[in-house]
């Protein structure tokens, strides 16, 4: 089933206790980010009220009891989307509450689904996120009614201690970046 407009968002705040998304793609072409990714890109400052709407869904979802993150995978060199995303996007989620960790696989694979964007939504609805190379999303689409076990289990990777954790200098606790236990110790925070 494809999900859009009105239908996209009630699915979306239909969820009870938890929604996780996997995020992958090196880039989003979305109209909506067009003119701060643009102003970004030219040295200007954060407009104050940037992602303000999503920190407001963000906000209430937490005010309701309900969980919210994601895990972002990233490879070096960043995109300047990753960039934008880095410094202007996810401080400002985290701060509304949303839990985001960082994947960096520059080094490493760890079997993951890379190319392929998903919610996932207590444990028991999976919506994957169709983009073209460019970014721009070509649709969602809810993949049945019961989670396959392989995202349960990718998930369960994904949050356990299986990594090192670190957290980059002045970011709150929600943010943080995986690695291997055998990092060199680069960091995408500096």
């Amino acid at each position: 089933m494809s999900l859009d407009g009105d239908a996209w968002r009630k699915f979306f705040d239909g969820f009870e206790r938890e929604a996780f998304r996997f995020e992958t793609q090196p880039k989003y072409t979305m109209p909506n980010e067009a003119a701060s990714l643009a102003t970004f890109l030219r040295g200007d400052p954060k407009p104050h009220d940037h992602n303000s709407r999503w920190h407001e869904r963000v906000r209430a979802y937490r005010e309701a009891g309900k969980w919210i993150g994601r895990v972002r995978v990233v490879r070096e060199p960043l995109t300047d989307y990753q960039r934008y995303q880095l410094a202007w996007g996810i401080p400002g989620n985290v701060e509304a509450g949303e839990d985001i960790r960082i994947l960096d696989l520059t080094k490493t694979e760890l079997g993951l689904p890379t190319g392929q964007d998903w919610w996932m939504f207590d444990e028991a609805r999976v919506v994957h996120l169709n983009y073209r190379s460019d970014g721009t999303q070509i649709d969602r689409v809810r993949t049945g009614v019961g989670i396959p076990e392989e995202r349960k289990r990718r998930r369960r990777v994904l949050h356990s201690r299986h990594h090192r954790t670190t957290e980059p200098p002045g970011r709150g606790s929600r943010l943080l970046v995986l690695r291997q236990p055998d990092s060199s110790g680069h960091e995408l925070f500096g």
